[in-house]
């Protein structure tokens, strides 16, 4: 029974061994079939490659022998082509020396002959000059005169004519712009002055604070003068109490202090409390609501004329002008006038009106300092636009409004006459008395000092200068130069306000008497 098994598992074991090496030898052989067949494609694919890849490489070869031999043909070409200018150029230039060498025989010729004709030139221009000795010489014993003093003679003969004819030019070229100009400009100055309402002169250095009766006097000085001493010094303003009855003076230059003096005072005299500590405390507080109300003032101008994106000190500044004045004339309000006559002056000229109006507001802020500048105020306000980014022409009209610096643009001028008719219209400014009686009195000294004067009057508060010449030594022309000259040197030497009429009268009176 073992021995039957035995035999069936061996049996068994063979027989899988025998299925085992015959699949093996079938599956050698299809295999070795299979890479014959793909080692046979794989040839034939490699033969079509390679037929291609010569045919590539003769479509190149052929390409390039193309190629190469249109560029041998254009080279061939260019070289026959540089070859034929040569030959050319070589022939102009034979030709050219040929020419030259008979120009060269030709001009020798000339020269020649030119050399007789400047020799005999020489010998008539000596028997000319010779001539012309003679000649001077019998016309210096005919006159009694020599050339020199004859020629001087002349020379000063036709200097007085060039001189009368010049001012006769310069006479009819001022009246031709006279009347090409001046009536358009007239038209435009007089309807800028209509359209514009100001108010007259009304600022002072001295503030009057007014009081219900006479008992508060005593309590405003205080024990030994306390209170008065203490509110003098931090305000910076004298107070005046005298006789008047209900009425306290404050003094002062600066109107920002004599205001703030006058509001303490108010508050004090309303309060009924006052004493050194009150006072100061009121006067601290006055300070901070003027600076405050300053600012406003600024803000509140710019607004209503239409002036935006000025810095917050330019606007400070602005509403700092409020306390100040010129010759009495209210700072604020002369810049609020000087701008609107320049937008109305830019919008007639067509110009804009928007930056007219924004230099004529800022044309006087250099008066308005923090601190005393060496400069003068027009320096002084241009450099204070620079500083806060104002645009070049507003910066230059702000600076050449009193000629000194250049004007570079239109909105200049436009600005110094806004500035002129601002300050020039009657009730506009209070001159002091001095002040005035010496310009009076330059005027007619700087008249004077002119040859053949005889009179001058100062008329019209200094706006006109009436001179009187000698008829004997002053003709019309003369005259006419006079006036032009003096004009010129009042611009120089002098400073006034708006505009002088110079006139020169030369007056002929003949006289006789019947009897």
């Amino acid at each position: 029974m073992e021995i039957q098994m035995y035999v069936a598992i061996v049996t068994a074991i063979a027989g899988l061994g025998i299925g085992i090496l015959l699949a093996a030898t079938a599956f050698k052989k299809k295999l070795t079939k299979q890479s014959l067949e793909a080692l046979k494609e794989a040839e034939e694919k490699g033969e079509i490659i390679k037929k291609d890849k010569i045919l590539q490489a003769k479509e190149k070869f052929l390409q390039l022998k193309s190629d190469y031999d249109r560029q041998c043909q254009e080279r061939n070409n260019n070289i026959v082509k540089n070859e034929n200018r040569i030959k050319q150029k070589e022939q102009l230039v034979d030709q050219r020396m040929n020419e030259l060498v008979k120009e060269k025989s030709d001009n020798a010729q000339l020269k020649e002959q030119l050399d007789n004709q400047l020799e005999l030139v020489s010998k008539k221009q000596a028997e000319v000059d010779k001539h012309f000795n003679q000649c001077l010489e019998q016309l210096e014993k005919i006159s009694g005169l020599s050339a020199e003093d004859a020629k001087q003679q002349l020379i000063e003969s036709l200097k007085e004519e060039a001189t009368a004819s010049a001012m006769v030019q310069i006479r009819d070229i001022v009246d031709e712009a006279k009347m090409t100009a001046n009536a358009e400009a007239k038209k435009i100055v007089i309807e800028t002055i209509q359209r514009t309402a100001t108010e007259n002169a009304i600022e002072n250095s001295v503030s009057v604070f007014h009081l219900d009766n006479d008992e508060v006097k005593g309590r405003i000085i205080g024990r030994e003068g306390r209170n008065i001493k203490a509110l003098e010094s931090l305000t910076g303003c004298e107070i005046i109490i005298d006789d008047s009855p209900d009425t306290i003076i404050l003094s002062g230059f600066d109107p920002v202090r004599r205001e703030i003096a006058r509001l303490s005072l108010h508050k004090l005299v309303t309060d009924g409390r006052i004493h050194p500590a009150r006072i100061e405390e009121v006067v601290s507080k006055t300070q901070k609501q003027i600076e405050q109300e300053i600012v406003e003032i600024g803000k509140r101008t710019c607004i209503d004329l239409g002036v935006h994106g000025l810095q917050s000190e330019l606007v400070r500044l602005i509403g700092k002008m409020r306390y100040r004045s010129s010759y009495g004339q209210n700072l604020l309000q002369h810049s609020i006038e000087v701008a609107n006559l320049a937008a109305t002056m830019a919008a007639e000229l067509g110009l804009n009106p928007k930056k007219a109006k924004r230099a004529g507001l800022l044309h006087d802020i250099g008066k308005v300092p923090d601190q005393e500048p060496e400069l003068p105020h027009a320096l002084y306000g241009m450099k204070l636009a620079e500083k806060y980014k104002e645009k070049p022409d507003i910066c230059n009209a702000i600076g050449a409004h009193h000629d000194e610096i250049e004007m570079t643009s239109l909105l200049s001028p436009i600005i110094q006459v806004c500035d002129a008719i601002s300050g020039a219209r009657p009730g506009a400014r209070r001159e002091i008395v001095e002040a005035y009686i010496t310009r009076l009195n330059k005027l007619e000294e700087l008249a004077l000092e002119f040859p053949g004067v005889l009179n001058t009057y100062a008329i019209q508060a200094g706006r006109e200068l009436r001179v009187i010449v000698n008829a004997d030594k002053v003709s019309d022309t003369e005259a006419q130069k006079i006036s032009f000259e003096l004009s010129k040197k009042i611009q120089n030497e002098m400073t006034y306000p708006g505009q002088i009429k110079i006139m020169v009268i030369r007056e002929t009176r003949a006289v006789n008497y019947a009897k």
